[in-house]
């Protein structure tokens, strides 16, 4: 009697949503998958990445490129990311995005929202991010394969990773001068989050992205998401949740003190 194959893909839950979700708002690179015009063979390359404000991962890539003509011609594409650490790589989680990628168009809101958050990421890209040979693609995910760890394989679906709504662009309207404020005027608030909700170290954090779902910090290479406890759907949710969070890690600190 033959036994049936076991099913190594476990039912989708919020730690693997959540884990999927941190995987994309942290990396810093990740391994695009395109096929090659003329040839259809499958290419592969290395590119810098950030997210937009739901999630969608933005790319910043040069037209003499062979991967930017891979997608322009054909827009299917996958997305790897993860960092691997010490010991075996295979037993960190990645994520690979099934996308299909969309070039923005400059002088549009999409593009100079888009702009504004790759930049934030990448500051170092203001080198390049305004030749005429370079343009920002959006990677519009409809599936995604999540490998946690050995025997933690998920299927996500696009709506377990990416938001939608219109609250988004009000979000995205007061993004950046709530960040310029926290990270000119409060990045005490700012290393306590790191130390309190993320077990992170070092006092040179900045954040560099807020979005419904949480914020992004970074230190050097080393970048962290921190989750709300509950969704912020305009822009003053931004100020309650972050004094709330700052009270709430200084409270931590000194009972540990």
């Amino acid at each position: 009697m033959v036994e049936p194959k076991k099913d190594v893909i476990r039912e989708t839950d919020a730690e693997a949503i959540r884990l999927g979700k941190t995987l994309m708002r942290t990396a810093r690179f990740g391994a695009l998958a395109a096929i090659e015009p003329g040839t259809g063979v499958p290419l592969a390359s290395r590119v810098g990445v950030a997210t937009d404000t739901d999630g969608t991962p933005l790319i910043l890539i040069s037209q003499l490129s062979a991967h930017t003509r891979a997608i322009d011609g054909n827009p299917a594409c996958s997305l790897l990311l993860g960092e691997p650490g010490k010991g075996d790589p295979l037993a960190y989680p990645r994520i690979t995005l099934f996308c299909r990628a969309m070039r923005l168009e400059r002088s549009t809101p999409d593009y100079e929202r888009a702009e504004r958050r790759y930049l934030n990421r990448n500051p170092k890209a203001k080198l390049y991010v305004g030749l005429g040979d370079f343009s920002i693609h959006r990677l519009d995910v409809e599936r995604a394969s999540l490998n946690g760890g050995f025997g933690k394989a998920y299927l996500l679906d696009r709506s377990d990773l990416i938001h939608e709504g219109d609250h988004l662009v009000i979000l995205a309207a007061g993004e950046q001068s709530a960040l310029d404020h926290m990270n000119a005027d409060h990045r005490d608030a700012i290393a306590l989050y790191a130390r309190h909700f993320s077990k992170a170290s070092g006092d040179g954090w900045l954040l560099t992205g807020l979005d419904s779902d949480g914020m992004d910090l970074v230190n050097g290479d080393d970048v962290r998401r921190i989750f709300f406890e509950r969704p912020a759907k305009e822009p003053a949710d931004f100020h309650k949740l972050l004094v709330e969070m700052a009270k709430s890690s200084r409270a931590a600190v000194n009972a540990v003190s």
